[in-house]
């Protein structure tokens, strides 16, 4: 069984003992939490109804992306900027779908 869940703005499709990397969600390594905006489900070819469902899943680690440089340059001003960043993000994995 698959499902189609919103979380941190974005939209996954997931199934029991699937690994996805979601933003930031507040929780410990091993810790269980339940994702309850579920938008689609279904088996196969069915659709199934949405009412009540939940799917659960489980924090396996708490990381930073990757850097992402944000280089500015102005043409013969001798302006330059250059700034890092690092996302924080979530991998998550699916326990139970249902």
């Amino acid at each position: 069984m698959f499902a189609v869940v919103r979380t941190g703005g974005k939209q996954y499709r997931v199934a029991a003992g699937d690994k996805i990397v979601v933003e930031k969600i507040d929780g410990d390594a091993g810790a269980s939490i339940s994702l309850s905006d579920v938008l689609l489900a279904g088996e196969g070819s069915e659709l199934k109804s949405v009412e009540g469902l939940t799917v659960a899943a489980e924090i396996v680690a708490q990381q930073k992306a990757d850097k992402v440089i944000v280089f500015k340059k102005r043409r013969r001003h001798n302006y330059r900027r250059r700034n890092g960043h690092r996302q924080n993000h979530t991998i998550l994995k699916i326990v139970s779908v249902g």
